[in-house]
């Protein structure tokens, strides 16, 4: 049934439901070559109706090429696709969508100026007497939106929401129409756990009526929680089919990267020193954060696990200074720093790498170089008394930059032309650039490949062993598991628990993660 390559280690199908479903969508030596790169290399793939259907593989592995291919955004080289049995040639999306294949990519494409009923009707508007129907289509959006249980107005324009309510407008547009095939593409990158879990219940009732979906997700979890097989990609190429409910995570990742578990995550050596960081029964005014108290040492790499939308971001944002603070104090290398402002604790030795590196970690219109140095360029090693010491600033992102393993090694490359895994790098290279004492990591890993995460992981373990202290908040359980020697596990704003040592394990992570304990 699978031809995988020499090295893939394969699971066959094991009786999950879908695999009796009607064959919906099938392609057959798919390939898709680029002047000097070949993107995608006789990839056969199948979806049947009724299953969720996964993509797997690192960043560049081909996973993206494929969907731009299916959704009609693309086209192949060569190779054929089949639709309900009959071949299939899209024109472009719009031809794709009216044969109910429609796609929710990572890059919104939604109109800020617009509203979300606009947005959703966008090349199909209702038409009364020659005219458009605006007092319909707002009906209709509304309708929508409520069927699928996303409290939005659908009057409110587009560039007033965040990340997250645009993402559920995307995911608003796929449904209005008869779906055959639902293609999703990290959809819940920038979901809070209520607004997974509603996605997660609209999968559930698609997959009831028959919808093929196609899902992309670097997270393990929503794997085992949605999906009823796997295919992995790995350098263009297809490594094998797995069963989603039989596969375990050091498979995937070696199927995926070519590279055992045991050489993603590195052995730490750790060395708890002096308490850095100490939080006092905090609560935040937004009350997503209630009478939390932890403590992060020198020498030592500590977890927060839980849920999106647990609070455990908010945490570190308060005692940052990006949240106000109710109650409760803030302890940093003995001071008391509650309230104080951003710029006054990154001086301080606190630094903190956000989750949303677009929004708040880089400015994509500058280059590397530029967006490295920027928080520092105050400070003597790159300021003189008139004019930037341009040499010592080359030198030092240069440094870097080979540290990190940037690729490519053009640092005067405009952020928006890397891949999301090297943006990634030069925001914590820019966290570098300066004397930290505390390392604040807040889903370091989101959106990148495997090869990124060994890199990333290599240095997390590299700053504690040098005596820095990390803070590190993940939705990924692996990284809590596998490289902290402390963890406090969240849930709806409490610290549920703490664990050390060897009682970091999945089982007692996973079960302070819904209730609390008793």
């Amino acid at each position: 049934m699978i031809a995988p390559t020499s090295d893939a280690i394969v699971q066959q199908p094991g009786g999950a439901p879908s695999a009796a479903g009607t064959l919906l969508l099938e392609t057959k030596g798919l390939s898709k070559h680029y002047p000097g790169v070949d993107a995608l290399v006789d990839v056969d793939f199948e979806l049947r109706a009724g299953e969720v259907h996964a993509l797997f593989g690192e960043n560049g592995a081909g996973k993206s090429t494929l969907i731009s291919i299916l959704a009609g955004a693309n086209t192949p080289t060569r190779g054929e696709i089949r639709f309900r049995g009959a071949p299939l040639v899209h024109a472009d999306v719009g031809a794709a969508r009216a044969r109910g294949i429609s796609a929710v990519f990572q890059e919104f494409s939604l109109v800020p100026q617009l509203t979300i009923a606009e947005n959703l009707f966008l090349g199909d508007e209702p038409v009364r007497h020659g005219f458009l129907d605006r007092r319909n289509e707002l009906k209709h959006a509304r309708e929508l939106l409520e069927r699928l249980g996303f409290a939005l107005d659908a009057d409110r324009r587009v560039q007033e929401l965040s990340r997250a309510e645009q993402q559920m407008v995307e995911i608003a547009k796929a449904f209005r129409g008869d779906l055959s095939v639902l293609i999703l593409d990290e959809p819940t990158a920038s979901l809070t756990e209520r607004e997974t879990e509603s996605l997660f219940a609209l999968i559930r009732q698609a997959k009831a009526k028959g919808v093929g979906i196609i899902y992309i997700t670097h997270r393990m979890v929503e794997l085992r929680r949605i999906a009823d097989r796997v295919t992995v990609l790995r350098d263009g190429r297809k490594v094998g089919l797995v069963d989603a409910h039989a596969a375990d995570e050091a498979t995937l990742i070696q199927m995926m990267s070519g590279r055992p578990i045991s050489q993603v995550f590195p052995k730490v050596n750790y060395a708890p020193g002096e308490t850095l960081l100490s939080i006092e029964r905090l609560t935040t005014a937004d009350g997503a954060v209630r009478d939390v108290s932890l403590a992060v040492k020198a020498g030592e790499i500590v977890g927060i696990a839980g849920l999106v939308g647990c609070g455990k971001s908010e945490v570190a944002r308060a005692c940052y200074g990006l949240l106000p603070v109710a109650k409760g104090r803030v302890l940093f290398c003995g001071q008391d720093v509650t309230g104080w402002k951003t710029r006054r604790m990154l001086d301080a030795g606190f630094s903190y790498l956000p989750p949303d590196r677009h929004k708040e970690g880089l400015v994509l219109a500058r280059s590397a170089i530029e967006n490295t140095s920027l928080s520092a360029l105050h400070l003597p090693q790159f300021s003189g008394n008139v004019f930037l010491k341009r040499k010592q600033e080359k030198d030092t992102v240069s440094r870097l930059a080979d540290q990190l393993k940037l690729h490519p090694f053009d640092l005067q490359r405009e952020m928006a032309a890397f891949s999301g895994g090297n943006q990634q790098k030069v925001l914590i290279a820019k966290m570098l650039t300066r004397d930290v004492k505390l390392f604040v990591f807040d889903e370091p890993t989101v959106g990148v490949d495997v090869s990124t995460r060994v890199a990333i992981y290599r240095l997390i373990a590299d700053l504690c062993e040098a005596g820095a202290g990390v803070l590190l908040i993940s939705s990924d359980l692996p990284e809590v598991l596998h490289l902290c020697n402390r963890a406090y596990v969240m849930f709806r704003g409490h610290v549920q628990v703490e664990l050390q040592g060897n009682q970091i394990t999945e089982d007692r992570v996973l079960s302070h993660f819904f209730e609390r304990a008793a």
